[in-house]
């Protein structure tokens, strides 16, 4: 049976941050339920493309639409194997609201895998997970990793890298989507065999 996995999207999320972990985890043959507090099957999210053109901060222009394949206010996370929290500007609102909270300390409760990038980490520290723990995140996140007991990993060069701690694997920014992704089916248990 295929590992299930659940996303926890908003309106703006990062555009790559949704559209690429969904589709690789879909690749590899993960079942992966993307949801959004609001919305239900068949709806949408505005997906926000970020980008690194030399200014002092990332641009942001508006992206895809990404597609909700299930519903919200019908989630049991009891029957996930592993947690996706994209980045943009969705997890400074999402990290607001009760029912998502619930969901990330069940998985961290029970040691399932869970995966945040970008801006993501914000949805940990708000859900009180962080303490003790290594986290990588967009360089902006850092306060909020730290003020929640967690200890920030700064990007490398070019943004490429992911920190795993134990169940946790986090990253800065999309340019780390292949460790990110790599790092978490490793701790999802899969692995890739080329012949």
């Amino acid at each position: 049976m295929s590992k299930r996995i659940l996303m926890i999207v908003g309106d703006f999320v990062e555009d790559y941050e949704v559209m690429v972990p969904y589709q690789m985890l879909l690749m590899v043959g993960y079942h992966v339920d993307a949801v959004c507090p609001g919305k239900s099957t068949g709806e949408f999210v505005a997906t926000a493309i970020h980008d690194f053109e030399g200014h002092q901060t990332y641009s942001e222009k508006l992206g895809h639409r990404f597609r909700i394949n299930a519903n919200f206010d019908q989630v049991d996370e009891s029957t996930y194997d592993g947690l996706v929290l994209p980045g943009g500007r969705a997890p400074e609102y999402l990290r607001l609201n009760d029912r998502v909270l619930q969901m990330v300390r069940h998985f961290h409760q029970q040691q399932k895998p869970i995966a945040a990038i970008c801006h993501g980490p914000q949805i940990l520290s708000a859900a009180g997970v962080l303490q003790g723990k290594q986290c990588s995140a967009y360089p902006a996140v850092a306060y909020d990793v730290t003020s929640a007991g967690g200890e920030f990993v700064p990007a490398a060069e070019g943004f490429d890298n992911a920190k795993i701690d134990g169940h946790l694997v986090t990253a800065p920014a999309w340019p780390a989507h292949p460790a990110w992704i790599r790092s978490f089916l490793e701790v999802l248990g899969t692995s890739i065999q080329h012949k």
